[in-house]
């Protein structure tokens, strides 16, 4: 079963620029056991929400896990490396030295279809005054961001998503093309 990761950086850490973060912790996730399959280019992204920082460098890798692995594992893995590259989580959708979100693992739709499909349909303001208790998959902003799609395109063009059945290259196609064409390749 293959999962997906969107990395991103925009603050540095321990002298490295993001992109060099972003290089290292995918070695921190396959010395974590995770088994890194493929990794898009890297993209220079405008900080989100707008005006919040400096711009970020975003990337997406497909992992490759066992049907027994338990998403919450892979979640863990994922903020343990963020914590060792500095990332502390004081505010929502701050600057950051590392992210690390779980997007997808296979076709799983958690923690039921009707907490998924409420959280994906979320207005905008609603998403940033508040955040789930608990993983979501897919992730659900994916389908709304340039910065998560455009690399995703690089390694999975083809996942389709379970709830709304569109491909990654079908979400990127249905977004503003000003949006797209702010993710530009390093």
């Amino acid at each position: 079963m293959h999962a997906l990761v969107a990395i991103g950086a925009n603050l540095p850490f321990e002298g490295d620029a993001p992109a060099e973060t972003l290089r290292r912790a995918i070695r921190a996730i396959a010395a974590e056991g995770l088994s890194v399959r493929a990794v898009s280019r890297f993209f220079a992204t405008p900080c989100f929400p707008p005006g919040a920082g400096p711009d970020y460098v975003n990337a997406a890798i497909v992992l490759e896990v066992g049907a027994e692995i338990d998403p919450t594992s892979i979640l863990a893995a994922l903020h343990r490396i963020e914590k060792q590259f500095g990332r502390q989580r004081n505010s929502r959708w701050g600057m950051r030295t590392l992210d690390l979100d779980l997007l997808t693992l296979g076709d799983s739709v958690l923690p039921d279809a009707e907490t998924q499909d409420a959280w994906r349909g979320l207005a905008p303001e609603a998403q940033a005054r508040i955040a789930p208790d608990r993983l979501i998959l897919p992730h659900p902003r994916l389908q709304d961001r340039a910065f998560v799609l455009v690399p995703l395109a690089d390694v999975a063009p083809d996942w389709r998503h379970p709830r709304d059945g569109r491909t990654v290259a079908e979400m990127l196609a249905d977004l503003p093309e000003a949006d797209r064409a702010e993710v530009r390749p390093l």
